[in-house]
């Protein structure tokens, strides 16, 4: 549910209209969640069941995953701060991890709830919603651009070379690729019009349809749009947290296989994690779970990650970017309600 559906239900509610359409939507997002959690309740089960290969982890890399990953939610926060106008640390903070730890319980229910949080916090309705709705674009928009800017390192990765080190500097080499790319969609529109054009010559070529889609440039240019409008003259900082917070979970994923002694080939590292990035955005599940994990463990395979290490790995990094979250965000609720009251 997006901020401005939210926003005009909550309109509708106010003026008498019965909420059953609310509880309609969410019961069947509810379902629909279930039935794919059974689909992939076996890749789930085998990532679980590798618990006992954390036992013989080297700690201290397994530790920077979680540093890692922390870091990359301060930047989360930072880019939120900057969509809202610099609002105070501590309400953002405890707000988006709130949200984020409702959102992975009961779908759709992440932005109503961090929104609500931050109008407690003295932030107009309006605004706080208008501001994350920016923030989700731009970080949705990382996380498509990420495997097409990945290519030129993907295809020029070294596949004999089974070195994590080269990894990073992939990955390192498409996030720099990623930054010049975003600011340059920023300053001209050319760039957003050949992918919208691309896509619309794509879709008209695949799929068969009686009318031809029409219009896909226009939509990329209005969001677009939409987020410089709200970011303002800080777009250039708001595109660098973005970004940073995608390299710092990348380099967790990073730490992870080095936790569990993997030596992946450095090319298909990257081509995992932009595919991971992808499968976390499958509405089906919250936060893409089974999605990501049943895809990360297959690409890690792919990229010469052992079985039983790409069980272990991919259950390293999920823990510290999925379910350590959960109870930080129930922990930030309580602090937050500790401050700003119920």
């Amino acid at each position: 549910m997006s901020d401005e559906e939210h926003g005009q239900q909550s309109g509708e509610t106010s003026q008498g209209r019965a909420p059953w359409k609310q509880y309609v939507t969410r019961g069947a997002l509810l379902v629909v969640a279930a039935v794919s959690l059974y689909l992939l309740l076996p890749s789930l089960l085998d990532v679980f069941s590798s618990w006992r290969m954390l036992e013989h982890l080297e700690w201290g890399f397994a530790i920077l995953v979680f540093v890692s990953e922390s870091v990359s939610y301060v930047f989360l926060w930072e880019l939120d701060r900057i969509a809202l106008g610099d609002k105070d640390w501590f309400a953002v903070a405890c707000a988006q991890l709130s949200g984020n730890a409702l959102g992975r319980i009961v779908p759709a229910s992440a932005t109503p709830l961090t929104v609500e949080m931050l109008h407690r916090a003295g932030a107009d309705t309006g605004e706080a919603a208008a501001a994350f709705t920016a923030s989700t674009l731009l970080q949705i928009s990382s996380a498509l651009a990420l495997p097409v800017v990945a290519l030129p390192a993907i295809l020029g990765g070294t596949p004999v070379n089974h070195n994590l080190v080269a990894a990073a500097y992939l990955g390192f080499a498409a996030f720099v690729l990623l930054l010049g790319a975003g600011a340059l969609v920023f300053a001209t529109d050319r760039p957003l019009e050949l992918v919208g054009d691309t896509i619309q010559w794509l879709v008209n070529a695949t799929v068969r349809r009686r009318k031809p889609v029409q219009g896909i440039p226009q939509e990329l240019l209005s969001d677009r749009d939409f987020i410089r409008t709200r970011l303002g003259e800080r777009w250039k900082g708001a595109v660098a947290s973005s970004v940073a917070n995608t390299g710092f979970d990348y380099l967790a994923l990073l730490f992870a296989l080095r936790a569990v002694g993997a030596s992946p080939r450095p090319s298909l590292v990257v081509l995992a994690y932009a595919s991971a990035e992808l499968l976390a955005l499958i509405p089906l599940t919250p936060g893409g779970l089974g999605f990501v994990e049943a895809g990360l463990v297959g690409t890690l395979s792919l990229a010469g990650v052992a079985g039983p290490d790409a069980l272990a790995a991919t259950l390293l990094y999920r823990l510290a970017s999925y379910w350590i979250p959960i109870p930080a965000g129930g922990l930030a609720y309580l602090l937050f309600r500790r401050r700003f009251g119920r």
